[in-house]
């Protein structure tokens, strides 16, 4: 057994504190039930508190102040900081939330502090512009830092996803109050100290550990908060949008759920390929990823044989103690979801789906969260399992006859997060790839990405793009000044 002792205090003005009435929740580890720490509850008078830590960094212009070259020194350090903590981090995640410690390593820590440095590159080139008026006025176009940017991150990447908000925030001046899924708050905390050690002032980065409705719903309600910056579910994203508007009118960013379709046809270029991608994404870190292709459509005519090399590498998903390097599946985050995972496979087999492998709790021994990697077919598009959010690993495998119906099907969800065309057919591939309405569509492969491309979704996927340039747009905001010009000549 490995012995941690770990800090949950929330990080406020550069300094760790303990919530204003001194509450605190249990941090538990999902690999087997151990007790990692105390975190701080934080409520509304902590996030007050945070708030007007921010909001003074932000007028006195510590952060935003500085030259841009001076940001990015410190933007970069600040990743390089990550790296030099990596094991430590990776140790922290793979605990606090249950995925396999080589990709907390090779996955999520490299993911975060590349994110970081990229936005630190970034910061320095971008430029304003001059727009075309008359002689008679000269109007500068510039980006300005929208203020104090409150960021609220789910569970199941919870460096990747704060790094995703935080580096554009961070890059273009703004101050940030960062509230970090209860499931998996530990990183979230020891990213806030590593800024600091970083050149990061105080009160520019903030993180306020504690649930929904007592920390980040005041976070969203919060009058001098100027942006809100979401993930998470689609059910929450909805009232993070009514908050914006009942306060200040923030802006509000929500990147929310998925239910992608990886559509199989029978002209597929390399069919093994195709197989080993759908299995490997559905099961990547134990389902609990949005973009996750849970709606597996193969065109009929090689549908069994498919199924039949599906199920061939299942047995290679067996979840594991994550601690181990070898592991590739590890634990769901806690005990609710995994009743949560059990309840929808639960669901599909009684709406009739046939369960052909997996659908039980797994190493229920271990004193950990874990479920059998699960695969249904003869699957419906009606069926539960097929139209709403699992978060865990469960595929469901529909059949399909022809372009036109299967790009229907797959658009009937009120999702638009991803998708997937497996082709050889160029014409097909692009056409296809148009009709979906999906924010990213992949082609012969899925989730191959990087930090040069947006992500975010179409429909009740959200609002607003992560990555890339795009994200800038949503954290500045654009001013004009129109200076008249009286020529002497």
């Amino acid at each position: 057994m490995i012995q941690q002792i770990y800090d949950g205090r929330a990080f406020i003005n550069g300094q760790r504190v303990a919530a204003r009435d001194e509450a605190t929740f249990d941090c538990i580890s999902p690999v087997d039930g151990r007790l990692l720490t105390t975190v701080s509850r934080c409520q509304s008078t902590d996030i007050d508190t945070a708030v007007v830590a921010a909001r003074a960094a932000f007028d006195d212009q510590r952060w935003r102040g500085m030259a841009p070259a001076t940001r990015k020194r410190i933007m970069i350090k600040f990743a390089d900081q990550l790296i030099a903590h990596a094991d430590e981090l990776a140790l922290m995640e793979t605990l606090d939330m249950g995925k396999p410690i080589q990709y907390a390593r090779s996955v999520d820590v490299n993911s975060a502090a590349n994110c970081l440095r990229w936005y630190g590159e970034a910061l320095d080139k971008i430029y304003d512009e001059i727009a075309p008026t008359p002689q008679t006025a000269l109007a500068l176009i510039q980006r300005e830092p929208v203020g104090v940017v409150g960021i609220i991150v789910p569970w199941n990447y919870p460096m990747i996803m704060a790094a995703w908000k935080i580096a554009p925030a961070l890059a273009v001046g703004n101050s940030v109050v960062l509230k970090p899924s209860e499931k998996s708050p530990l990183t979230a905390l020891r990213l806030a100290e590593l800024a600091l050690d970083a050149g990061i002032p105080e009160g520019v980065f903030n993180v306020v550990p504690g649930f929904g409705p007592e920390a980040g719903s005041p976070l969203a309600l919060h009058m001098d908060v100027d942006c809100i910056a979401f993930t998470g579910s689609t059910r929450v994203g909805k009232q993070i949008h009514v908050m914006a508007g009942q306060s200040n009118l923030k802006r509000a960013w929500t990147e929310l759920g998925g239910k992608s379709p990886n559509i199989v046809f029978a002209d597929c270029p390399n069919l093994d390929k195709a197989v080993q991608t759908a299995v490997g994404s559905i099961f990547f870190n134990q389902g609990e990823s949005c973009n996750a292709p849970s709606r597996l459509y193969v065109e009929a005519s090689i549908h069994d044989q498919f199924l039949e090399k599906v199920l061939a590498l299942v047995p290679n998903y067996r979840p594991a103690n994550p601690l181990v390097g070898s592991t590739v599946m590890g634990a769901i985050v806690d005990q609710t979801q995994m009743q949560s995972v059990l309840r929808h496979i639960e669901g599909g087999r009684s709406e009739g789906a046939a369960l052909l492998c997996g659908g039980s709790q797994a190493l229920a021994q271990s004193g950990g969260c874990y479920v059998e990697p699960t695969v249904f077919a003869g699957v419906t598009d009606a069926m539960a399992i097929a139209r709403e959010e699992i978060f865990g690993p469960v595929l469901s495998v529909l059949s399909f006859n022809d372009t036109a119906e299967v790009v229907q099907r797959a658009n009937q969800s009120v999702y638009g997060l991803q998708a997937a065309v497996w082709t050889r057919d160029l014409n097909k591939a692009l056409g296809v790839a148009r009709a979906l309405r999906a924010g990213t569509v992949h082609v012969n492969q899925y989730d191959e990405d990087d930090i040069t491309v947006p992500f975010g979704g179409f429909k009740q996927s959200g609002v607003g793009r992560d990555k890339s340039l795009h994200a800038f747009d949503k954290y500045t905001e654009t001013k004009t000044t129109w200076i008249r010009i009286d020529s002497p000549v």
